[in-house]
């Protein structure tokens, strides 16, 4: 047996690619196999980073932070506008400036005004607490105090009662078409009906004996409007020399007060009280609104009559 032959003759030749894979072994030999997490060269020459490899958190938090800065003003801009959407067509906050709605309403109370179903054709009814423009003349010697730019902003999109726009609140007592008076030591009449108005009005006040009034005919699209607290109240008793003898436009009518919005210690609902519920009420002012249809119709019909008559003579006397 010959010196130095190979055992294994079945056993493939190596291949130029193993002949040029680094040793193996060595201690502290720079050829050694790379880690999975470490860099890879390509057959190019180029450098690429595993995708198993995760993200740094620090870098992803960054991201976040700076797409929520840029979204920030979007978002307020997103809030201004629905504000000032609602505050135009939807509600709308009044703070109340005097004593003349006690008990109902006290000085600083927050209400919100529906502004809603006016735009329907809604018309104010009786019984209704509602805010209105000054129809002109009502506040002319009630000075505004002057509002800061933050309180004219914040005004503009309905989060603060507008100081600048003279507005009232009053309760609606008598709607167009409705008859109203008062006389000294009586209750409020209505259509000849007598309001019984214990629920809302002022304790120890009376109905009118500092102002008695009518009776009125409230002209079609106005109405007459009185304060809770009657002996401080300047409402439409006090301006009947003035264009409307005292009576407002619905026109002017902002809106329906429909809740006592602060204090929280306060918060209420301003319902219609039971006494403008009453049977007849209604009833009294649409017959007086029927009346000259009805009339007219009645004084029509003699005449009809008497005209088929005379066509009806004339045909057989021919």
């Amino acid at each position: 047996m010959a010196v130095g032959a190979r055992s294994g003759h079945g056993e493939p030749e190596d291949r130029p690619e193993q002949l040029a894979e680094p040793p193996v072994g060595s201690a502290g030999s720079a050829a050694e196999t790379p880690s999975a997490g470490a860099y890879a060269a390509t057959k190019d020459h180029t450098v690429e980073r595993p995708d198993s490899e995760p993200d740094d958190d620090g870098a992803s938090n960054e991201r976040k932070q700076r797409s929520f800065w840029k979204e920030l003003p979007l978002l307020i801009g997103i809030a201004l506008l629905l504000a000032l959407l609602i505050k135009t067509f939807l509600v709308q906050a009044f703070s109340i400036p005097s004593d003349s709605m006690q008990d109902t309403l006290q000085r600083g109370d927050r209400v919100l005004v529906d502004k809603l179903t006016p735009w329907f054709g809604a018309e104010p009814e009786r019984g209704e607490v509602v805010v209105f423009h000054d129809p002109g003349g009502w506040l002319d010697s009630t000075e505004a105090p002057e509002p800061n730019v933050a309180q004219k902003f914040l005004s503009f999109i309905g989060l603060m009662p507008s100081s600048e726009e003279k507005d009232l609140i009053k309760r609606v007592v008598a709607v167009g078409g409705d008859t109203v008076e008062c006389k000294k030591g009586e209750s409020v009449q209505v259509n000849g009906k007598a309001l019984d108005e214990k629920s809302y009005i002022f304790p120890g006040n009376t109905a009118c004996d500092d102002e008695p009034f009518g009776p009125i005919k409230v002209p079609e699209g106005r109405i007459w409007v009185m304060g809770d607290h009657r002996q401080n109240s300047l409402d439409s008793r006090y301006h009947q020399e003035l264009p409307g003898h005292g009576t407002v436009s619905t026109d002017e009518v902002v809106g329906r007060a429909i809740v006592i919005a602060w204090p929280l210690d306060r918060l209420a609902t301003l319902p219609v009280p039971d006494t403008f519920d009453q049977q007849g009420l209604n009833a009294a002012a649409v017959a007086t609104a029927a009346a000259p249809p009805v009339l007219g119709v009645a004084g029509a019909l003699p005449l009809v009559f008497w005209r088929r008559r005379r066509l009806t003579g004339g045909r057989t006397a021919g």
